[in-house]
């Protein structure tokens, strides 16, 4: 399953990168004071470590910002990542697969007024807050303890610094650094 959204996301990305391509490319974004952040999808991709796996991850990401107040935006959040690992019993390896979503509220501060920014260009500190919703199927025929490290249990907390660079008033191209999993992808804006 977790191929097949791979496929779809980089499908959805190579469309959207060549329709944004195809549009005529406009000048600067004109900067009001108060700029409109909020009425946005944020659609990513990353690759991530977590020390409770054992090896890289795919994680994928999607969001939606509301403008909260000047340079401030909210955004409930939802991630997915999928993985298999095993467990030792009674000398034999066993394999479990763990879905993990984590789900909660990003806000974000811009830091584009600041930064004196060019009108292409936004940048950011966001911190996010939420839950983590955890599925696990073990190998069928494991009868031992199926209890395995987590990591950081249920609680999702996560620190960001990004930008995002605008292809065109609606499309846009972003890079989120995170304490958690770092991504980069495509925001569709509304305004």
């Amino acid at each position: 399953m977790s191929k097949k959204i791979v496929n779809i996301a980089l499908l959805m990305s190579v469309i959207t990168i060549n329709v944004a391509a195809q549009q005529t490319v406009q000048p600067p974004i004109n900067r009001q004071i108060y700029e409109d952040y909020g009425n946005t999808l944020n659609i990513g991709v990353g690759v991530g470590y977590y020390d409770y796996v054992g090896h890289s991850i795919t994680e994928f990401h999607a969001d939606y910002e509301f403008n909260v107040a000047n340079n401030f935006t909210l955004a409930p959040f939802i991630d997915f990542y999928e993985f298999q690992n095993y467990n030792n019993y009674a000398g034999q390896e066993y394999y479990y697969r763990q879905t993990v979503i984590p789900i909660g509220v990003k806000g974000t501060y811009y830091l584009d007024r600041i930064l004196h920014a060019n009108g292409n260009w936004d940048f950011y500190l966001a911190a996010s807050l939420g839950l983590i919703v955890r599925n696990r199927t073990w190998q069928s025929g494991y009868e031992g303890q199926t209890a395995v490290d987590n990591g950081s249990g249920a609680l999702y907390l996560s620190l960001h610094a990004g930008t995002e660079y605008h292809v065109s008033r609606r499309i846009g191209l972003y890079l989120d650094l995170s304490t958690a999993v770092s991504t980069v992808g495509i925001a569709v804006h509304g305004r």
